[in-house]
């Protein structure tokens, strides 16, 4: 019979062995929880977008400069476009690209401004080991500033959810 202390030195060996393998191999034994769209890498040369980290500070608030520029992320529920209901297109904070309908959010519940279904090239991915887990970073095509994370949990078509910073987007409405 396992006692407490089997249990514990167990347990402790299998995030050992877990922190100890490769991304691919992380991604490969958790399986589908890392199911989202193949991550792209960085292109090489510049983004269209590209500024100073000076121009950055200028032209963005230092929330939006912490999201976008630093990968950072705003509390859950405190962006108004969680809320945001009308029809029109949400564009990059920092370029001003259209990345997403607004056909295309949902409320996940989550906290933040989700999304199953980017605009057509507006959006790039990349792993992201972070926090000591593997998510998949969602950023802007143009510019390259940090939007958010893509999961597998939303709903259909797609299966997709991309839960976006809404420090991160503009909100331009649309006639309907």
């Amino acid at each position: 019979m396992p006692t407490r202390r089997h249990l514990l030195f167990a347990g402790a060996t299998g995030l050992a062995a877990l922190a100890t393998l490769s991304s691919v191999g992380r991604r490969a034994l958790v399986g589908r929880a890392f199911a989202a769209p193949p991550a792209t890498p960085q292109p090489a040369a510049p983004f269209e977008v590209t500024l100073s980290d000076a121009e950055w500070h200028r032209r963005l608030t230092p929330a939006q400069y912490s999201i976008l520029r630093e990968a950072g992320t705003e509390r859950p529920y405190s962006s108004p476009l969680n809320d945001e209901h009308r029809h029109g297109t949400f564009a990059c904070a920092g370029c001003s690209l259209a990345l997403f309908s607004s056909a295309t959010k949902f409320d996940s519940h989550t906290g933040w401004p989700s999304f199953w279904k980017p605009l057509d090239h507006a959006v790039d991915t990349n792993a992201d080991a972070s926090f000591g887990m593997v998510r998949t970073e969602v950023h802007c095509h143009r510019c390259g500033g940090h939007l958010g994370h893509v999961f597998d949990d939303g709903p259909q078509p797609t299966g997709l959810r991309y839960c976006m910073n809404g420090l991160a987007l503009t909100f331009h409405t649309t006639a309907t």
